[in-house]
């Protein structure tokens, strides 16, 4: 008896991408585009009427994180599996998507072959990362980078909005000129921000802040 096919739910705001996307996936024998959507309501609409195995997301949509979608669909449907299909190529992003439940990650630059790759191991219970994004996760990992995202560390309101603006990728001197600061104050919040949360890069301080909620993905 021949196995049913594998059922995809494409999201992505981008009408161009999700029709390409169909265009590639619908000549594949063992896999069934269910359904598309261009926004998270409309995705998460559709998610008990189409009944996906897979959903293909991206991480930018027009009203809602894909990052909470993540999470909404891995709570309400845990037997459907979440690849993410990003541009987004930042390390921040990754390991959020990873801790929203994410299976997969794959970048909207890789080749048809790496995706149909993906999706084939995230439906088989496997979970998909691109190499380079691996790499990043074993050496932070043997680093110890997770001790921030592990432990509540309280930050002063001051070092929040420093951090925000810092995440958002402002620079020393545009933040002291937004909180009417000196350069040298900002430089020493900056640094202390580091020392406090055992960070060392930007990408971490932007992964500390979508963690905490103090900026989104978009």
């Amino acid at each position: 008896m021949k196995e049913r096919p594998i059922r995809l739910l494409i999201v992505d705001d981008h009408t161009i991408v999700r029709q390409g996307l169909i265009a590639l996936l619908e000549d594949e024998a063992d896999l069934r585009v269910v359904g598309q959507a261009g926004s998270a309501q409309e995705a998460l609409a559709l998610m008990e009427a189409c009944r996906p195995d897979v959903v293909l997301l991206d991480i930018t949509l027009p009203d809602l994180s894909g990052l909470e979608v993540t999470r909404r669909i891995v709570q309400t449907w845990p037997g459907t599996r979440v690849l993410i299909l990003t541009m987004h190529e930042e390390e921040a992003f990754f390991f959020e998507a990873l801790r929203a439940g994410a299976a997969g990650y794959v970048l909207k630059g890789a080749d048809s072959e790496e995706l149909l790759y993906a999706i084939h191991a995230v439906y088989e219970g496997g979970v998909y990362l691109p190499p380079k994004l691996a790499a990043s996760l074993v050496r932070d990992y043997l680093n110890q980078q997770f001790r921030p995202f592990l432990e509540e560390i309280p930050l002063t309101p001051r070092e929040q909005t420093i951090l925000r603006l810092i995440a958002q990728g402002l620079t020393n001197r545009q933040i002291a000129e937004r909180l009417s600061l000196s350069l040298n104050t900002v430089k020493t919040h900056r640094q202390h921000l580091y020392e406090k949360l055992g960070l060392h890069r930007r990408s971490d301080l932007v992964a500390y802040a979508l963690r905490r909620g103090l900026i989104s993905p978009d």
